[in-house]
């Protein structure tokens, strides 16, 4: 199975290159084909899977995990073309604020859009999109520019990110940004929006950027971080929580409350 052949890959390159204190561990992605054929395993058909499923979708396997000394662990970053590292972190996973209270928004989704979305990432990107939520959060003026854009930026490799916004202000200034969106039980990672940030300044370098993610939680609530660098670590600069509902679930009561409502 695919799960268990991309564990056996990535847990030799790890054992093989790994000493005791060691934080970041660079290695090739040919180095795969090797490693398979001395395992005695079918090479992935697509050797860059192996990669995205690590960084992206799933956690590494424990017998990694378990080398993290207490408040860190290890992630993969890319380091250029075919070329990675895995390094070693704070505790890097963006995990929602189950206290932080959550605002109705009247959805505008169109109804044969809601039915066909294909996916929980894509349904979280068309209801961002229709419902203008990157505007709500931010208070700028947005627009679409381009989504799941795969390019490739200097030092890091290729790269793809969900979604890129433009806007402007009330003073006239013009922001990018850029949008990672994880349905399911998929992990936001701060790896991801380095990369994201990477890619404005190197792309879009007389915009400012704002880094976005958002993330599904339990009855369909959505949840957007703002993320910032500091001192070259991602941190929170803004969480909100939103569930979009029909006009019926959105009472007065509930709207002249929001007037009330200090913004956090």
């Amino acid at each position: 199975m695919e799960p268990n052949r991309y564990n056996q890959i990535v847990e030799t390159i790890f054992q093989e290159k790994y000493t005791e204190g060691v934080e970041n561990i660079p290695f090739k992605r040919e180095e795969f084909i090797g490693v398979a054929d001395r395992l005695g395993i079918n090479v992935p058909r697509n050797l860059g899977d192996v990669i995205y499923s690590f960084k992206y979708r799933r956690a590494l396997p424990e017998m990694i995990r378990a080398t993290a000394p207490e408040g860190k662990e290890w992630v993969i970053i890319s380091q250029g073309t075919a070329m990675y590292a895995f390094e070693l972190r704070a505790d890097s996973i963006i995990a929602p604020d189950p206290m932080l209270v959550c605002t109705k928004i009247l959805d505008a989704t169109p109804g044969i859009v809601s039915r066909y979305s294909l996916n929980d990432e894509q349904a979280l990107l068309t209801r961002i999109r229709y419902n203008r939520l990157i505007d709500t959060f931010t208070g700028v003026t947005c627009y679409s520019l381009q989504n799941h854009l795969r390019t490739t930026v200097p030092g890091i490799g290729q790269i793809e990110t969900d979604e890129l916004y433009v806007g402007v202000d009330k003073r006239g200034v013009h922001y990018i940004f850029p949008v990672q969106a994880k349905g399911g039980n998929d992990k936001l990672g701060v790896v991801q929006i380095e990369q994201d940030i990477a890619l404005c300044t190197h792309r879009f370098p007389n915009l400012e950027c704002r880094a976005i993610a958002a993330q599904f939680m339990a009855d369909d609530i959505i949840v957007l971080f703002e993320l910032s660098l500091v001192d070259n670590n991602v941190r929170k600069a803004a969480e909100k929580h939103y569930q979009l509902v029909l006009s019926d679930d959105l009472s007065e009561l509930e709207l002249q409350g929001y007037k009330q409502r200090l913004d956090v």
